[in-house]
């Protein structure tokens, strides 16, 4: 017998389905994000806040920005016009938009990765500024080696994008569990040998198994994997119309991580590894909150918005912010208070000593301010992109760049790298709020122009 929430009838409400595909994608997360903690834990004991560390993390940040840049930015912009294009053109035009994007996306993965390989000699010494020569060389090697991890990810995000627009959710949700798991058996069986190698080569591994995982998922839906340019049709341009202002604000925003690593690289040694330690629990939270509402509520505010249904949209949008803000403020209280015995029960172990679990335990602390306000502002920022307002996420994204960088300066002379995790917290807070006064007052004036204009209300 199916859970009555999960059953799906032609009377359900745009919230009804909302929370029925963040339930299904938030449970898939929460189990991928445990094999993901399986990782880190034996990473932990592996490598503690050692050099190896350090280097990988420094070797990898740049290119997991530049494909979720890239790629991750895509989905806002392709499923809009996916689906108008399959429903009013039909399923081979769609095929059309999706070959004719994915040629585009391939051809920039390629050229990123070369980008990437021949720039190594000049960006790394920048982005790990203190580490000494043997530590930067051993950066670079493991930067080339994980290079093809970016054409296998950029594919996996683009195909998932696609495969949540036909309402296809489980699958893209449960594939990151490959990448850790594919980790935990290199670390496992070739530590020895290869050292932080072994981490290269897991992300690796694990990205091409998840890309193969979702092309044939695509094909079960009828939909080739195959790159082709079909011209710069109308569906076309109008991704690219959506998606220019998406990846400016994914770029200027996304390279707060950046900046934030680099910045703690000029602190003392292993305070990168500490800064990413102090994330890895939030990022759990994070990731079952807002990507699951990110994933979930943007084809059904594309649906409300299309049809001129604002009042849905104000409606939508109080009743997951109430939900969202009752759920996570206690939450994160509570991690708050237990954060140094949580992070001394999952970290501390092998390598990984009581200091470390000391200063772990601030950062994580700083990084969970973030969390009521980092998910709330997922469910604006998914209705500005599907009210085709996305010139306002990037001024927003240019704002909290300058201010992280500021507050950065600030606080890491104050607290160290604790100090950068309560500076992103803050940015978040700045972000939330920008978005929410702004869509709040969109709304206010859409809602006051259909009284005004009844004809164009709500499309049956």
């Amino acid at each position: 017998m199916r859970i009555s929430v999960l059953k799906t009838t032609r009377t359900d409400s745009p919230n009804r389905k909302i929370f029925r595909a963040a339930l299904i994608v938030g449970a898939l997360t929460l189990l991928a994000k445990l094999g993901s903690t399986a990782k880190e834990l034996l990473v932990a004991k592996s490598f503690g806040r050692g050099d190896a560390l350090d280097a990988f993390l420094i070797a990898f940040v740049l290119p997991a920005f530049a494909v979720n840049l890239l790629v991750g930015s895509l989905g806002p912009a392709l499923v809009p016009a996916f689906l108008e294009t399959k429903y009013s053109l039909g399923p081979e035009a769609a095929q059309k938009l999706f070959s004719t994007v994915l040629f585009a996306c391939v051809l920039a993965l390629l050229a990123l990765i070369i980008i990437l390989g021949l720039l190594a000699p000049w960006y790394l010494p920048f982005l790990a500024s203190s580490f000494p020569p043997a530590k930067l060389r051993l950066t670079r090697e493991i930067l080339f080696l994980l290079l093809p991890f970016v054409l296998f990810n950029g594919v996996t995000v683009y195909a998932s994008s696609v495969l949540n627009a036909g309402e296809k959710f489980a699958l893209p949700a449960l594939t990151p569990l490959l990448t850790p798991l594919a980790t935990i058996v290199l670390i496992t069986f070739g530590l020895r040998n290869w050292g932080a190698f072994s981490l290269a080569a897991g992300v690796v591994v694990g990205s091409c198994l998840e890309a193969a995982l979702v092309i044939q998922a695509l094909k079960a839906l009828g939909i080739r994997l195959i790159p082709q340019w079909y011209g710069f049709s109308v569906s076309v341009r109008s991704v690219w119309q959506q998606y220019k202002p998406l990846v400016a604000g994914s770029l200027v925003m996304g390279a707060t991580s950046v900046v934030d690593q680099s910045m703690a690289a000029m602190l003392p040694q292993g305070s990168v590894s500490a800064l990413s330690y102090g994330s890895r629990i939030i990022s759990v939270v994070l990731w079952i909150g807002a990507a699951s509402l990110s994933t979930a509520v943007l084809p059904y505010f594309s649906q409300m918005v299309a049809q001129n249904d604002w009042a849905g949209c104000r409606n939508t949008l109080k009743w997951y912010t109430m939900a969202v803000a009752a759920t996570t403020v206690p939450f994160t209280l509570c991690l708050i208070a237990f954060s140094k015995p949580l992070v001394r029960l999952v970290f501390q172990r092998g390598a990984f000593t009581a200091a470390d679990t000391d200063l772990v335990g601030w950062v994580q602390v700083c990084y969970a301010i973030q969390i009521p306000f980092y998910i709330c502002s997922i469910l604006f920022v998914r209705f500005l992109s599907s009210a085709k307002r996305n010139h306002v996420l990037m001024w927003t994204a240019g704002i909290c760049l300058v201010l992280d960088i500021s507050l950065n300066l600030v606080l890491m002379k104050v607290w160290g790298v604790a100090g950068i995790a309560l500076s992103t917290s803050l940015v978040y807070v700045v972000s939330f709020l920008v978005v929410s006064v702004y869509s709040g007052r969109l709304l206010a004036r859409e809602c006051a122009s259909c009284l005004a204009s009844p004809a164009e209300g709500v499309v049956g």
